[in-house]
């Protein structure tokens, strides 16, 4: 069986890496970039860290904020229009997923133009050629967005998420600087959290898992676990750290193998009720976790072992309890909502979200067979 990695061509990692942006842009000849991010982090200054590194140098830039959590068709046009008229030569993304995932999706079309409708670039996209240039430096621990080749946007108009899986759209430079993400909000620094750690335990058990994406998310489970609380909760340097680096770690592997129905089912509640990504993989994570357990059980004393546990002497479902109450523990101390009644969700709305969740492009990879049935049962049972 032959296995392929995709990753950036170039890493920087650690506190002050930022500054190794200016150098990559004129290495590569770059003049003129468009700088995508959001109002938030340009008016709570993370942005501006970066922004004025671009200030200070020769290289012209102007900035597009105009994105949305959960952004859409529309948000991707915008940006477009504005890199089509500037006539910039590469990207820079400044944020979390939301940012990240836009930039990609700008990236792609403005060498790919017969797919401006951005509706035909969902699943394994048929693209022909390399994006434009994008440089990524995330904001969030959580979702990787700078080391996949995935990237989400919601179509407004049939009211869905669509998941698009593309070789051409990673980002050739990533600059994982803990410094940009010392001051997010606790809220968001738990549910991204909880999201990179859903990225570890579905690529480590998805159907396409082997070898290599293996070590990646035992690795980074192991650094989640461990880090996580102190991280969100107490502001820990050292463990925001270790964050920045484990949910990249959990890019490098779920990118290369797919993910599963915790994310079909959170794309549904994304694209129907704007539920924040983090929140929904998070509350849903045990309820999959123990859904998947009657399939590989043995999986779950080696996800036991790298959150620390003595997994010795457990059976195949007692080693699935421990692992999921660990999972639920760790949202709670988190202060993430246990259920789907306390976001406000419509119970009646249930079968709808099952129906889209099936067809979401990550269900295929979950690692027990799932039938729309068996979805409602979940989501009841995180209702």
């Amino acid at each position: 069986m032959v296995n392929r990695i995709v990753l950036n061509e170039t890493s920087y990692f650690g506190r002050e890496s930022r500054y190794k942006l200016v150098d990559e842009l004129k290495a590569r000849g770059f003049k003129k970039v468009l700088f995508v991010t959001d109002y938030t982090l340009m008016e709570n200054g993370v942005a501006k860290k970066v922004a004025e590194i671009l200030q200070d140098s020769d290289i012209d830039f102007l900035v597009y904020k105009n994105i949305k959590p959960n952004p859409t068709i529309k948000n991707v046009h915008d940006g477009l229009t504005v890199a089509q008229i500037e006539k910039i030569d590469a990207i820079v993304a400044v944020g979390g997923g939301s940012v990240i995932d836009t930039a990609k999706a700008i990236s792609i079309i403005i060498n790919n133009p017969d797919h401006i409708d951005v509706v035909s670039l969902e699943g394994a996209a048929t693209t022909k050629n390399k994006g434009m240039p994008l440089f990524a430096l995330p904001t969030t621990a959580g979702t990787a967005a700078e080391v996949t080749i995935n990237y989400v946007i919601t179509d407004e108009t049939s009211v869905k998420k669509m998941v698009c899986v593309d070789v051409h759209d990673i980002p050739i430079c990533a600059i994982i600087d803990p410094d940009l993400m010392q001051d997010m909000p606790q809220s968001i620094a738990a549910s991204t959290g909880m999201d990179a750690l859903t990225h570890a335990m579905e690529g480590y058990i998805t159907k396409a898992g082997w070898l290599i994406p293996d070590m990646f998310h035992i690795n980074a489970m192991s650094l989640i676990y461990k880090n996580l609380e102190k991280a969100a909760n107490e502001k820990d340097n050292d463990a925001i750290e270790k964050m920045a680096y484990a949910q990249y770690i959990a890019g490098m592997g779920f990118s290369n193998v797919g993910l599963g129905i915790v994310h079909s089912m959170a794309h549904s509640l994304g694209a129907m009720f704007d539920t924040p990504h983090g929140v929904a993989n998070a509350l849903l994570l045990p309820h999959v976790l123990r859904f998947n357990g009657e399939e590989c059980p043995e999986l779950f004393v080696n996800m036991g072992r790298a959150f620390g546990f003595n997994m010795e002497n457990l059976d195949g479902q007692e080693a699935v309890e421990k692992v999921v109450d660990a999972v639920s523990e760790l949202s709670r101390k988190l202060n993430i909502p246990q259920t789907l009644r306390e976001i406000g969700i419509p119970k009646e709305m249930i079968p709808k979200l099952a129906e889209q969740a099936i067809n979401d492009p990550c269900t295929p990879g979950n690692p027990r067979s799932v039938t729309t049935e068996d979805i409602i049962n979940i989501y009841n049972n995180a209702y």
